[in-house]
């Protein structure tokens, strides 16, 4: 038989917003989550879905940064991808944007099959602050959006089961420490897209995972999945099993949304979406990724004012379809160690009536459950495949785990070569037993937290740097009095002061001290304001982070003259970015100015870093005025009353 399967590089052009730096500042705090339940909401839930929703829930960000450094302003810019394509489908991938599948056209009618995001536009939905919105993303970690959302992945050539090609993309993901891969194939003729997933547990111990691969499509397909019933969360924070909704309740829902489906265990897993014609995508995979979800923006104005954030005025909105290994986003799965969880999803076109039972028997016509099953079986012995060209190239984390504990990872290699400057202190201390001296004063880089190089900066010369990476270990793994004791014996010696003070405030916020906060906020600025060198992104980045939490801890303690001094001292262009314009609107209202916070609002801003959920805006528009809030300041995703 001839393969007629291929692989190559392209470049896209669109609009598209720089990313930017990352914060420098470690995130000691969990940013705010809406995607969690109380405690005492998951007494209602069934025993293993209770269990597994307060199963080693995620408490910190660390040893990830903050992706807060990018904007709007858009121009056309040049984003590499992968495409693989055979005679029927084309699908694009966008490697250095965390595996994206962007586009999946169907050939032979010439159909999009997902919703194709005509820009790229980060926003703060992963957990770690970037992403953005469109095609079949990868999430792995914790529950919500990846933090490897906007961050490159390895990609490869590698043999597929039918003697074919296939795409493999793989990385190290650090918030649970484990290295997971995707492998794509089209075989011969086929209408479906073939996607593989192993995620791996090379430690001694169990640890908890998460996947959920989230598939955007136009907003005004029907979706169908075989379930009667569904779990219902919204921005209320409460679960609630209600029926499975009709596509004309979906169509009206006035807020956002998500429906958890309550697939019985005996059928297939599946879930489709269908425009008014009958046509759509579906998706359907082996019963290892058990769950099933639809998400909805909802046509309240807070709703459609996400869409239009996240894309380009006049273009289509979109919802989600997902699949995931439990039957909530709110849950983790145990891996057991040094074992693997692995299964095979399938996408394609389906023409069908709009009922569920016509979609199963046209999609088991299409793509028999047998043949999902023995695809998967085919697939297995190939995932330890050793690629055969590398197309595109990760981060170094993983590179660095695997010279920790000389791991053998088939499949998967993480070079030598892939390590860079933000790896090179690390492979130093695991080499050499010591953290090296900075050569040039700067922001201190990236801190590992978990246990064994937490050992490593324990058994390590105490030196003022490895102190401050101590002491965030130390935060990390919940000895909050002994991460304060390492970063006030740091302070005693070190040349740098304001990134042990910025930690220390943080230590005095959570435990209940907002004035001592403040005094060191206000410290900490003075001394970076004296140590920064010039205007480069690194230090601006840092001033930047670290004037905008000094600020809102000056205001908490309502210490409005030291706030303005925090203000005058930043970049002109760092106060002119949206954040900030909100900011100051805020500083000019505890100054007494009200009008003058007003003029901001009437000038206009745009907060780039709007988190999900997030309803500052319309908390401070409150405060100011007794006028509805502006369509275009209009972020709400819950009802009023919630």
């Amino acid at each position: 038989m001839v393969i007629v399967t291929t692989i190559r590089r392209e470049v896209l052009t669109m609009p598209a917003a720089e990313l930017g730096p990352d914060n420098p500042l470690p995130p000691l705090r969990l940013p705010h989550e809406v995607h969690r339940i109380d405690d005492r909401e998951r007494d209602e839930l069934p025993r293993d879905m209770a269990r597994q929703a307060g199963y080693e829930p995620l408490r910190s960000l660390l040893p990830v940064r903050v992706r807060d450094g990018y904007g709007r302003s858009r121009e056309p810019r040049d984003i590499d991808a992968l495409v693989i394509e055979n005679d029927r489908l084309r699908a694009t991938v966008l490697p250095g944007l965390g595996g994206r599948v962007a586009s999946l056209l169907h050939k032979p009618t010439g159909r999009e099959l997902l919703y194709r995001n005509p820009v790229f536009q980060p926003a703060a939905f992963a957990l770690n602050g970037a992403w953005f919105s469109g095609g079949v993303e990868w999430n792995i970690g914790a529950t919500g959006h990846t933090t490897l959302s906007c961050s490159p992945l390895h990609a490869a050539r590698v043999a597929a089961p039918d003697g074919g090609e296939m795409l493999r993309l793989w990385e190290w993901e650090r918030l649970r420490d484990l290295p997971f891969q995707v492998d794509l194939w089209l075989p011969d003729r086929s209408d479906f897209l073939y996607v593989g997933v192993r995620v791996r547990n090379p430690h001694p111990k169990p640890v908890p995972t998460y996947w959920w691969s989230n598939i955007a499509v136009p907003e005004t397909r029907r979706v169908l999945v075989p379930a009667e019933e569904a779990w219902q969360f919204g921005y209320e924070r409460r679960l609630t099993k209600v029926a499975a909704p009709s596509h004309a309740e979906i169509e009206q829902h006035p807020h956002a949304a998500d429906y958890f489906y309550d697939l019985p265990e005996e059928r297939r897993r599946w879930i489709a979406a269908l425009d008014e014609d009958g046509h759509g995508l579906v998706q359907t995979s082996t019963d290892a990724l058990r769950g099933r979800k639809l998400f909805i923006w909802g046509k309240a104005p807070g709703g459609r004012r996400w869409q239009q954030w996240l894309t380009e005025p006049g273009t289509e909105g979109y919802l989600e379809i997902q699949a995931g290994l439990a039957r909530t986003q709110l849950e983790h799965v145990r891996l057991d160690a040094e074992s693997e969880v692995s299964w095979l999803e399938a996408y394609g076109p389906l023409d069908s009536p709009p009922t569920a039972d016509d979609v199963e028997a046209r999609l088991e016509a299409a793509l028999p459950r047998a043949r999902v099953d023995a695809a998967y079986a085919a697939w297995k012995p190939c995932a330890d495949s050793e690629p055969a060209e590398i197309l595109a190239t990760g981060s170094g984390w993983g590179a660095l785990e695997v010279l920790r504990d000389d791991l053998k990872l088939p499949g998967t290699p993480f070079e030598e070569s892939t390590l860079g400057d933000a790896q090179a202190p690390w492979l130093h201390l695991l080499r050499a037993g010591y953290l090296p001296e900075p050569r040039r004063v700067r922001p201190p880089g990236e801190t590992l937290v978990a246990p064994h190089w937490r050992d490593m900066l324990e058994a390590a010369p105490a030196t003022p740097l490895t102190e401050y990476h101590l002491g965030v270990a130390q935060w990390h793994a919940g000895d909050r009095a002994q991460a304060v004791r390492s970063w006030e014996r740091a302070l005693q010696l070190s040349p740098s002061l304001w990134p042990l003070l910025r930690c220390l405030a943080v230590a005095d916020q959570v435990s209940g001290n907002p004035e001592r906060a403040a005094d060191r906020y206000a410290e900490a600025f003075d001394d970076l304001c004296a140590e920064r060198r010039d205007n480069g992104e690194a230090w601006t980045a840092a001033t930047a982070a670290l004037g905008r939490e000094a600020i809102e801890a000056l205001l908490a303690v309502g210490r409005t003259a030291p706030a303005r001094t925090v203000w005058d001292r930043l970049r002109p262009a760092v106060r002119r970015r949206g954040r900030f314009r909100l900011i100051e609107a805020g500083l000019l209202l505890a100054e007494a100015r009200p009008e003058e916070a007003l003029d901001i609002f009437r000038a206009g801003f745009e907060v780039a870093d709007l988190r999900e959920g997030a309803e500052t805006i319309g908390r401070l528009w409150a405060r100011l005025s007794d006028e509805p809030l502006p369509a275009h300041y209009d972020f709400r995703m819950r009802p009023p009353e919630a």
